[in-house]
């Protein structure tokens, strides 16, 4: 008998296993002594690294036993549709079936130098076509791929409208030692109404936008804590190299703000789109939502965009709504007119060509 597209509890629990199996063949293959770091080749959307290549086979097989009960399509990196585009691949025949859009391993980066988690992302949505997106999936699942050092690692899960939720379970097990079970975690965002002694980030990971993010990090903190004073730690801020790992800090309450907004300012340099947050890095955003937090586009709206591995997505995540109301003030009219300026930079350099 065949499952409708409409019952995400078929998928929730196949979709922690696959989770639990990447993180497993990760951390096998760490212990083997694979070279983390080894790049396999370049995607449209990022470099791959040999570690991310070496799951590729566990999601096509997962998704070629599950179409056997609704046709699939899988969004991620790597994969090529009928028709050669990148980044889709479809099991099973045709009819009512559903996307699964996942990262396999969200956080390479810091993942392949040992300095911190990366994180299996997957969410699975009813297929309505090339036009599915974010704000169609209706269960998603969070699996942390652990340092070397850590006997621990957190589950998350969530379907739409019914609450997300966490456990921790004991990842490196002695032989011979006796099974921990796993324990249920509280996903709790920070209640603070303020950044004042807390984790509020603009994210500048790498060369091209950093000056931008941190004039608006500035601007964030003189308006929300006052003018700096450097004699004192009051804000702080926390660079980590995956928005699944963000996501998770704000969950957490470790975190008050974060904002990813590389296309924005890529827009206002007039530079093309370059490496940014795609609808895949954010395959498991639901359960940050059902966990409460408020995730927009970073121009006030709602985070959406359709599932697959290219289109540039902006974000900005609040532990809650009174930061929102705090922050995104400030921070939406900073965006806006530094996007109008250059909007009005780039007609008057048109006019002069013209002339």
């Amino acid at each position: 008998m065949g499952i409708s597209p409409d019952e995400p509890e078929y998928f929730l629990p196949r979709l922690l296993t696959l989770g639990h199996q990447v993180q497993e063949l990760v951390m096998a293959a760490r212990a083997r002594g694979t070279d983390m770091s080894a790049v396999d080749h370049e995607s449209a959307a990022d470099t791959i690294y040999a570690i991310d290549a070496a799951v590729d086979p566990v999601l096509t097989e997962a998704c070629r036993r599950w179409s056997a009960q609704v046709p699939i399509v899988l969004v991620a990196e790597g994969l090529h549709d009928e028709k050669g585009v990148e980044g889709a691949q479809r099991f099973g025949g045709d009819g009512p079936g559903v996307r699964i859009i996942v990262d396999p391993i969200d956080g390479t980066r810091g993942l392949m130098y040992d300095k911190r988690s990366a994180w299996f992302l997957a969410g699975v949505a009813p297929d309505r076509g090339p036009g599915t997106s974010l704000r169609d999936i209706v269960a998603a699942v969070q699996v942390e791929i652990p340092t070397s050092k850590q006997a621990f690692a957190d589950t998350l899960w969530a379907v739409r409208g019914r609450g997300a939720r966490c456990d921790r379970r004991h990842v490196l097990p002695r032989e011979g030692s006796q099974r921990v079970e796993p324990q249920a975690v509280l996903l709790r965002p920070s209640q603070a109404d303020n950044i004042l002694h807390g984790f509020a980030t603009v994210s500048d990971f790498f060369p091209g936008t950093k000056a931008l993010a941190a004039e608006l990090a500035e601007k964030i903190a003189e308006a929300c804590v006052g003018p700096a004073d450097v004699n004192r730690a009051t804000l702080f801020a926390d660079q980590y190299i995956s928005t699944g790992g963000q996501l998770y800090e704000l969950m957490m309450g470790h975190d008050r703000f974060i904002a990813d907004l590389r296309p924005l300012f890529y827009a206002m340099q007039g530079r093309s789109a370059g490496l940014c947050v795609h609808p895949y890095d954010c395959a498991a955003v639901l359960i940050a939502q059902e966990a409460g937090v408020e995730v927009t586009n970073g121009l006030g709206g709602a985070l959406d965009g359709p599932l697959d591995t290219t289109t540039g997505l902006s974000w900005a995540g609040f532990a809650n709504k009174a930061l929102r109301q705090r922050i995104e003030p400030v921070m939406v009219a900073t965006l806006r007119a530094w996007l109008a300026a250059a909007e009005k930079g780039a007609g008057q350099q048109g006019d002069r060509r013209a002339t």
